[in-house]
């Protein structure tokens, strides 16, 4: 892993649009510039064909308080996108030593973000442990549900972009 420091002070990749690394800067400056970035996506799903669904902490420093499917991060400088993926997945639902599957890349891009994203899944049936800083609230619920959260809910539009090419991909809810 790459170097990291607190908060703002993230290093983080700017990319170009071939995902060449052309400099790093602080998170703060790749925010306020909406500059080119890696992140992860990693879906959460349980035996019983559930998905974890969750509700970002109002504090978060894009698209605070909105529902969401994916656990993910910004790819830290000199970080890989499997490295950022383990790495999110254990802080933000407290899952470790579960076997991710790479599903897809994928380019996201809005006044807010720029992204190159990785898209994991991971099959899960032990205990969570939601991280009160960025999670303020999470549970199971059945997928034709978490379709339906996509319409009912504010949701992050990364995140919900990515949700619909899974389904597309597997044939729908």
């Amino acid at each position: 892993m790459g170097p990291v420091t607190s908060g703002n002070e993230e290093l983080v990749d700017v990319i170009d649009a071939d995902d060449r690394v052309v400099r790093t800067v602080t998170r703060a400056e790749m925010r306020a510039s909406n500059l080119r970035h890696r992140t992860t996506f990693v879906l959460v799903t349980s035996p019983r064909g559930e998905v974890l669904v969750h509700r970002r902490t109002e504090t978060k420093d894009v698209y605070p308080g909105l529902q969401d499917v994916f656990f993910g991060s910004v790819v830290s400088a000199g970080e890989t996108f499997d490295q950022a993926a383990v790495r999110e997945l254990a802080e933000e639902a407290g899952i470790v030593g579960a076997p991710l599957r790479f599903l897809f890349r994928a380019d996201y891009r809005d006044d807010r973000s720029d992204q190159r994203c990785a898209v994991y899944e991971v099959e899960w049936d032990g205990p969570i442990v939601l991280q009160e800083e960025e999670v303020a609230w999470g549970d199971w619920v059945g997928l034709d549900r978490a379709v339906a959260i996509l319409d009912e809910w504010p949701f992050v539009p990364d995140g919900a972009l990515m949700f619909r090419r899974w389904l597309d991909e597997r044939g729908g809810a």
